[in-house]
């Protein structure tokens, strides 16, 4: 799908003759990536004009964020994709309706158990911290994006907002919010241990960090 050549309220019509069961629909093409925020609007047209149920996707941030996308009462229900890697409780948020000052130990526990995860489904040796290691990087690079409710003068946050570097009330809350991949790396060593000698990291979507930022070696 091209740039400003929206296809897909001609292609929903007919996934019911193609043996779908129901469709995801992200308001946004390719080339836009995330320099615009999706398109509800056409998402909702989509949706009516839709011979399978439609699943809405594209910004969802917060319950008012949901709110807003089921309010034509098309949509089937929405789809979660990047507020889930910057703030995995956000489905708590959503299910109760609420804006949760998590706390920066919080959201370490959140951290430990990801690496607990990790470990035990790749192992604990070398080859298994090395590749928990690079799944906890990958996401430490959506996760620094997320600004603390308690931070912020205006609710609710917008996911493509970029505010500007701040001091977090604690200093492990300051090292989360870096965007810088060494922090990043320090942070995995607080769970992971030392890193190899020489080892570097960069993210595989390269927009998500800033500052001084190595090829993984």
């Amino acid at each position: 799908v091209e740039d400003r050549v929206p296809m897909a309220h001609k292609i929903v019509p007919l996934l019911a003759t193609w043996g779908a069961s129901a469709c995801t629909l992200h308001g946004r093409s390719r080339q836009q990536r995330y320099s615009r925020t999706a398109d509800w609007n056409y998402i909702g047209q989509c949706a009516a004009a839709s011979s399978v149920p439609l699943i809405g996707n594209g910004d969802i941030f917060s319950y008012e964020d949901l709110d807003a996308a089921l309010r034509t009462g098309e949509l089937a229900t929405v789809m979660v994709a990047r507020g889930a890697l910057i703030k995995p409780w956000i489905f708590t948020e959503l299910k109760e309706r609420r804006h949760w000052d998590i706390t920066a130990g919080e959201r370490f526990e959140q951290m430990k158990q990801f690496v607990r995860n990790g470990l035990e489904h790749w192992g604990s040796d070398e080859l298994g911290v090395n590749r928990t290691r690079t799944f906890l990087l990958e996401w430490l690079s959506f996760t620094h994006r997320y600004v603390p409710i308690g931070l912020l003068d205006v609710l609710p946050a917008r996911i493509n907002e970029r505010p500007p570097s701040y001091y977090g009330r604690s200093d492990l809350e300051t090292l989360l919010a870096s965007p810088a991949a060494d922090d990043w790396v320090k942070l995995s060593e607080m769970l992971l241990g030392p890193v190899p000698t020489g080892y570097r990291f960069t993210p595989k979507h390269k927009a998500n960090a800033s500052g001084p930022m190595v090829a993984e070696g």
